[in-house]
């Protein structure tokens, strides 16, 4: 078991990826979003009402470019919100 001067670090740099891939994010979504609309983790982005789908699919072939990774079909099919998208990056982050 690691002890708590190993971790720190680690858990320093996840934290990091969880801002940057926030913040990617919120920057490509924010010319479609209403100018009083706010964008949290639970704001849903794939039911058509905020970005159409070609625009989700946009975003995410940019993340993917962004973080060298690869979203599945499948995995895109189940993102509903903006939590959702980030924890998929995070999680195809910690499998490189």
């Amino acid at each position: 078991m690691p002890d708590t001067i190993e971790l720190i670090p680690r858990k320093v740099a996840r934290v990091s990826l969880q801002m940057e891939v926030l913040r990617e994010i919120r920057q490509y979504l924010a010319p479609y979003l209403a100018s009083d609309t706010q964008l949290s983790g639970d704001t849903v982005i794939c039911d058509g009402t905020r970005v159409d789908s070609l625009t989700v699919m946009d975003l995410i072939i940019q993340l993917e470019d962004r973080f060298d990774i690869t979203i599945s079909p499948q995995l895109a099919t189940e993102i509903r919100t903006v939590d959702d998208l980030a924890d998929a990056i995070l999680g195809l982050c910690d499998e490189r």
